[in-house]
């Protein structure tokens, strides 16, 4: 039924007087077609952007295993038309209080990477349910049940394997298989299900139907809480039943910066990718504003990478558990510093900035970008962390649990999944939620407004640097998500590229200043855009052509 879904652009028309406070048209991009559907219809039924994000999370739950889920948490970026409120809702995973600092290690102080990441002991505790459960309560409009019933009829019903989930399912069919819950709802005989299995979830649509009656209750307490930590603990894991009673969302205030005149709104710690993003452009503006030539550009956006990945490493985690010099990363003076350090000619090798230093972040996730006709605006990065999480369901619950205590380090100085060392600021504690790299992004500049976000662990702030560098280059949305990608994180000291960025101009550029490119072998990302042009009375949205999503642009209601 689902054919791989290359980008989907649509630009709706209206009269310039009509385009400056309320768009002529709602947009919605995300990472699975089923879950733009279920966003349109919850708009087309007279709510807003807050409860199609609902409609979509969840679905996405449902139909995206390996990428986000009831088990798992993210970063939800709003903006409110009416009084131009932006915050971000914190649903981030936190340790259970039976967590401590060493709990991956052996009695050699070895780490365990088994434990960090596969089975309960490496799930924390999840905050997808609170976060939909807040949005409807604080910000949407229509009752959550109506924004969950499209999530809960395709877990009953089921959904077709396509060929994405049967790559993924092959990444972690051995994990997948080691528990019996896991295997009967994501595998078919022990094995990865052929293209067009139905995978139905009846325990996770119960689940789904405790939390439209009940809310926050419904999930983290009573029969699922119950359920959870029986099973949890049963298999090794540590949470409690005060575990689960105890999460709660945080609202935070979003990092802003500015850019070129453009006013960069992203997420904040224990995201870093909101400092990350700022301090990058901050350094590249050190260089004629950031105006800078094209044949330069790649070459100072590596450089001011590297050196705010760096900062990353040594200074971000959780903003409850660890201070931070947030002022000071942010600042110009500081930009300046890092700026006076880069060639125009060669790169600086990453030793010469200092110790070794780099912190984990998962890869497998999914984003969500939405505009409604109003103007209310929602950027949402969601994760299990790897593909379908630590690859272990509860029996009767339906729900993957995601590995995300594998962000924070395990042990400072020794690598994660991903050959990412940690440091101290980034220590696991109980109660603490691990740094991530999720950057959930708004751009206001020159009467537009620019929606974005992508997947892709710690290559995710660079491919939202680069998307935003397109989009203040006046590109189109299609070339904001398509275009070939490169990146560098401090360490290891290579620009890592995709395969098509070989032998391109950009790549030549690099190569002739003496950086060594290494092809990542495979595409990454799965960036998903909406871009509002209010002089224009434009609305435009993408879905990456490297994923399955959808993007979709309608009217939901008369603009006169």
């Amino acid at each position: 039924m689902l054919r791989h879904a290359w980008i989907l652009l649509i630009i709706l028309l209206a009269p310039p007087a009509l385009a400056d406070d309320r768009p002529p048209a709602a947009a919605i991009a995300s990472a699975h077609p089923l879950a733009t559907e279920a966003g349109l219809e919850i708009l087309e039924a007279g709510g807003n952007a807050f409860d199609a994000a609902i409609a979509v999370g969840a679905v996405l739950a449902v139909v995206e295993p390996a990428s986000s889920g009831m088990g798992g948490g993210g970063f939800w970026l709003l903006h409110r038309q009416h009084d131009g409120l932006q915050t971000m809702l914190d649903a981030r995973e936190t340790a259970p209080a039976a967590a401590s600092a060493t709990m991956y290690q052996d009695k050699d102080g070895n780490v365990v990477r088994d434990h960090a990441i596969n089975g309960p002991l490496a799930a924390g505790i999840p905050g997808q349910a609170a976060a939909f459960v807040h949005l409807a309560e604080h910000y949407g409009r229509l009752p959550l049940a109506q924004s969950l019933a499209p999530a809960i009829q395709i877990a009953r019903e089921g959904f077709p394997v396509s060929e994405r989930y049967r790559t993924l399912a092959g990444f972690r069919d051995e994990v997948l298989h080691r528990y019996p819950a896991a295997s009967r709802i994501f595998l078919q005989d022990g094995k990865v299900p052929p293209a067009g299995h139905q995978i139905r979830q009846p325990d996770l649509a119960r689940v789904l139907e405790r939390i439209a009656r009940a809310g926050h209750a419904g999930f983290y307490e009573g029969d699922t809480a119950r359920d959870l930590v029986r099973g949890v603990r049963a298999a090794g894991g540590l949470w409690t039943l005060d575990d689960l009673a105890s999460y709660t969302i945080k609202e935070r205030a979003p990092i802003v910066s500015t850019f070129r005149g453009a006013r960069i709104i992203s997420a904040p710690p224990p995201s870093s990718g909101g400092i990350v993003l700022a301090e990058t452009l901050n350094i590249l503006a050190q260089f004629n504003d950031g105006d800078i030539a094209p044949e330069l550009l790649p070459h100072l956006t590596v450089e001011a990478m590297k050196r705010a990945y760096r900062d990353r490493a040594e200074h971000l985690g959780d903003p409850d558990f660890v201070s931070m010099p947030v002022t000071r990363l942010l600042s110009v003076q500081h930009a300046r510093e890092l700026a006076r350090g880069i060639s125009l000619d060669k790169p600086t090798p990453s030793s010469e900035l200092g110790a070794p230093l780099a912190q984990p972040a998962g890869t497998h996730t999914t984003h969500l970008s939405i505009l409604d006709d109003e103007g209310n605006r929602v950027a949402a990065t969601l994760s299990v962390n790897l593909p379908f999480g630590s690859g272990f369901v509860a029996e009767g619950t339906g729900i993957l649990l995601n590995n995300e205590m594998d962000d924070f380090s395990s042990k400072p100085g020794s690598p994660n999944a991903y050959g990412l060392i940690g440091s101290h600021a980034n220590a696991i504690a109980p109660g603490k939620r691990p740094l991530s790299s999720m950057t959930p992004t708004f751009v206001e500049w020159d009467d537009k407004v620019a929606i974005l976000g992508t997947p892709g662990g710690s290559r995710i702030i660079s491919m939202v640097l680069l998307g935003v560098q397109e989009a203040l280059a006046g590109k189109p949305v299609t070339e904001w998500v398509s275009r070939p990608r490169y990146h560098h994180q401090y360490l290891p000291d290579v620009v890592e590229v995709e395969p098509a960025f070989i032998g391109s101009d950009e790549a030549r550029l690099l190569e002739v200043r003496g950086h060594t490119l290494k092809s990542t072998g495979r595409t990454y990302g799965d960036m998903h855009a909406v871009l509002w042009e209010k002089e224009k009375g434009e609305v435009s949205a993408a879905s990456d052509p490297r994923g399955e999503g959808s993007a979709h642009v309608s009217i939901t209601s008369d603009p006169e």
